[in-house]
């Protein structure tokens, strides 16, 4: 009994989810629009049709609740015109071996954005 107990709360416990931070550097000298998505899930931060804005030239942590080794990707384009994209580009529609990372708790990866 005590081991079908603990077997339904193992299976049923919420995921743990970590925070973690990613440093945007915008190098180039046009603001930038920025969103993550999960490779694993339908998640996309920061979500709700929003986008990170990064200003030119300027740097910006972004924080985020993600599941430890989920696969995160990044797309970044010219606010204001997204034929001008990196990354996976403003749909999660492109490919792209360079701009994807693992979540992991307390740690920060960098997305440096060059002209």
């Amino acid at each position: 009994m005590i081991r079908a107990l603990l077997a339904f709360l193992l299976l049923t416990a919420p995921a743990f989810a970590a925070d973690m931070s990613v440093f945007v550097r915008n190098q180039r000298s046009d603001g930038v629009a920025l969103e993550l998505f999960s490779r694993d899930s339908q998640k996309v931060w920061p979500g709700e049709d929003k986008v990170f804005l990064i200003r030119p030239k300027a740097k910006k942590s972004v924080p985020i609740s993600c599941e430890p080794g989920e696969r995160i990707c990044w797309g970044a384009w010219v606010n204001g015109d997204d034929s001008v994209a990196a990354g996976v580009g403003p749909d999660n529609d492109q490919p792209c071996d360079t701009c994807c990372f693992i979540c992991t708790e307390h740690s920060t990866e960098t997305v440096d954005l060059a002209e």
